[in-house]
């Protein structure tokens, strides 16, 4: 039985985590997943053996129409968020976060405009054009990627079904199929909870793990632009906590929104008053965020069974049994490497 890192006695850092420790933790936020799993033996290229998947992640129920602040970071870029351009030069989002494997990027941001082009009907003729946030991360060495075995209506699964409360972790979704440090992983997720003169928010933070990584973080922590991008920086130092050096081939991309503030497209007026969370009052928004990504990595692994995908290739669980070993193991090194540093 497969257990996370809080159930199984143990936990990381000061904060407190949030009532479901994931991202669902931020109010209006919901994760969907569609998981591809099919077939066994050698690869046959094009036809399988399937380890792979969907993962949305909704802000909110009308994202188009109320658009959310929105900041990027990436910390090496062998890797992808098509449609991160545009959020990086407005600093908003309006369209749902998609994550799927390497390949099938471009079906996914397909299928995603052909779902809100059906929803807002008004899309490209009296409203806008919209470009799909769609990450990813290489699962082929467990999955027949060149096949790209995901559909449209995989995508719509996962963006309709989509909801608050427990998020699935492990090899579930854009997570089937990717592994960390040798280990099987896949999708993890944690929160926490800080409060700022009186007025608590919450940090949740969701990753999918391989030799690259694309971290979500959610907060409704009133922040612009420039500050979210300040918050995806510290959580790159989530990931190298876990052992990330951010190698030449892969890739580290940090996406943040903050359900604070709307940004409403069908605007009254062309001014808008805003909250804003003040520069100063920021550090224990950004050590959270520190915290909670590298909890989620961890949750990720703890979640993941043992996968066997073609050509032999063999994934194998964390072994549970050992965690307290590892994790002192593990501080150990990392104390080490500080202190030399």
């Amino acid at each position: 039985m497969r257990a996370r890192l809080r159930d199984l006695g143990f936990s990381i850092g000061r904060f407190p985590i949030g009532p479901w420790n994931a991202i669902t933790d931020v109010g209006g936020v919901r994760v969907g997943h569609t998981t591809l799993i099919e077939g066994e033996g050698p690869l046959d290229v094009g036809h399988g053996p399937v380890r792979t998947g969907v993962t949305a992640v909704l802000p909110n129920a009308d994202i188009f129409g109320q658009r959310t602040v929105a900041g990027s970071f990436v910390l090496n870029g062998a890797g992808e968020v098509s449609g991160l351009t545009q959020v990086q030069e407005w600093g908003l989002l309006e369209t749902p976060i998609l994550l799927t494997n390497t390949m099938s990027v471009g079906k996914v941001s397909d299928a995603v405009v052909k779902w809100m082009t059906k929803r807002w009907p008004k899309i490209g003729n009296e409203e806008d054009v919209v470009i799909p946030l769609v990450g990813e991360c290489d699962d082929s060495w467990l999955n027949d990627a060149v096949g790209r075995h995901v559909r449209s209506e995989h995508i719509y699964k996962a963006i309709e079904q989509a909801a608050s409360g427990p998020v699935p972790e492990g090899s579930v979704g854009a997570g089937t199929g990717l592994i960390t440090c040798d280990f099987k992983a896949g999708i993890g997720t944690s929160s926490r909870r800080v409060a700022i003169e009186g007025t608590v928010y919450t940090e949740p933070r969701r990753e999918r793990n391989a030799g690259s990584i694309i971290t979500i973080v959610a907060t409704d922590a009133p922040l612009l632009s420039p500050q979210l991008v300040r918050v995806c920086k510290r959580a790159a130092l989530g990931i190298g906590r876990i052992g990330s050096f951010a190698a030449h081939g892969s890739g580290e991309i940090v996406v943040a929104f903050s359900t604070a503030n709307i940004v409403p497209r069908a605007a009254t007026r062309m001014t808008a008053t805003l909250d804003v969370l003040l520069d100063e009052a920021c550090d224990p928004l950004y050590e959270a965020v520190v915290e909670c990504t590298e909890e989620a990595i961890v949750n990720a692994l703890c979640m993941a069974d043992e996968m066997r995908g073609p050509t032999g290739h063999v994934a194998p669980a964390l072994p549970l049994d050992r965690l307290a070993d590892i994790l002192r193991r593990y501080r150990q090194a990392f104390t080490a490497t500080s202190t030399k540093a």
